[in-house]
């Protein structure tokens, strides 16, 4: 029994194409967190950029930071706010259901690249301390790798501070001190 081989969506293809910008699509296992897509294709976390949607009163928006961050939601309601010149009163994370309806997506997943999801995209500056960085493409199977500059230009995306460092969670095991065992004779 031979595994379903994951098609990358075409609109990817067609859109880089057209655009003429230099990048590599990578072919990998299926992956649907960033952390498995680091490990998969043997890159280091701050290369791999998460595309988040977020919806700021009415409006949509592509966040992109790296792997390697979270995001900060007040850091991106006062960005969104500088961007439209206006204060954002109410700025979440929308479910998947209601980003499917919105994006009009079927078995794809968010990719990082808006303007195929009509979104303006704002891109974290961490990322911009990197030549290259791993983008979704909107399958769970492929990814495309390109320059941070060409995916700017290319997207027309707006930068802003709004990553914050991960906070590594302890396990209840790691909180354990030892136990000592008797010696035995």
């Amino acid at each position: 029994m031979s595994k379903k081989k994951i098609k990358l969506p075409k609109k990817i293809i067609d859109y880089l194409t057209r655009a003429g910008v230099p990048h590599e699509l990578i072919e990998h296992k299926a992956v649907y967190t960033a952390y498995d897509a680091a490990m998969t294709m043997g890159k280091k976390l701050e290369e791999i950029v998460k595309s988040l949607v977020v919806k700021a009163d009415n409006d949509y928006y592509l966040v992109l930071v790296p792997a390697n961050k979270n995001l900060d939601l007040e850091k991106v309601k006062k960005n969104i706010s500088r961007l439209k010149q206006k204060e954002v009163k109410v700025l979440k994370i929308p479910g998947e259901k209601i980003m499917k309806e919105v994006l009009k997506l079927k078995s794809e997943t968010v990719s990082a690249f808006g303007s195929l999801h009509k979104l303006p995209v704002i891109m974290d500056k961490t990322l911009t301390k990197i030549k290259k960085a791993v983008f979704s493409s909107g399958s769970t199977g492929h990814s495309v790798e390109m320059k941070i500059k060409d995916f700017l230009n290319l997207e027309n995306a707006s930068e802003g501070n709004f990553s914050a460092a991960k906070k590594l969670k302890k396990t209840r095991f790691a909180s354990r001190k030892p136990r000592r065992t008797k010696k035995q004779k």
